[in-house]
């Protein structure tokens, strides 16, 4: 899910010295990613692949970004011009908005290096849910919060 390529670029940028892959199921998506690649000058350290999310992956990394789906088709705290402009398949991610966390996180330990780390972005409301799919995989999960001070992201490394 890289989306317009934000995360990805936003690391590249931090750390001049860093490749990274952006995938992506939707090929727009990627076109607009390749394309902001290119323009802050990164293409040649970002490689975008139309895929669902570690199919056909056998590269391990030190870092994975991720910001799935995580909204739940009734979820009365999104907003309608949110609904009614972002692609669903970028917004909703099955009855209870966990569907995508049940499939990436398990993925995550043949991807991530030893001392790996992987940010996951989670609804506000799905630390606790997110976080038990997490410690059931074999990982150690550390909240941080946005700047409103809500619960935005786990950070997930393997088990001691």
């Amino acid at each position: 899910g890289t989306g317009s390529g934000a995360l990805l670029l936003a690391a590249l940028h931090v750390w001049p010295v860093a490749k990274g892959i952006g995938i992506d199921a939707s090929t727009a998506a990627l076109a607009i990613a390749q394309a902001n690649g290119e323009a802050l000058g990164l293409a040649e350290r970002a490689n975008w692949w139309a895929g669902n999310w570690a199919d056909g992956l056998e590269e391990r990394f030190d870092l994975i970004l991720c910001n799935p789906p995580y909204i739940a088709p009734d979820d009365p705290d999104l907003a309608a011009q949110v609904r009614d402009y972002e692609p669903h398949m970028a917004l909703f991610s099955g009855e209870d908005g966990l569907a995508d966390y049940r499939v990436i996180i398990p993925q995550l330990a043949d991807l991530l290096e030893p001392q790996g780390i992987a940010l996951l972005e989670i609804g506000w409301k799905q630390a606790d849910r997110v976080t038990e799919i997490a410690r059931q995989s074999g990982f150690t999960a550390h909240l941080h919060h946005d700047l409103a001070g809500r619960p935005r992201a786990l950070a997930l490394t393997r088990q001691a």
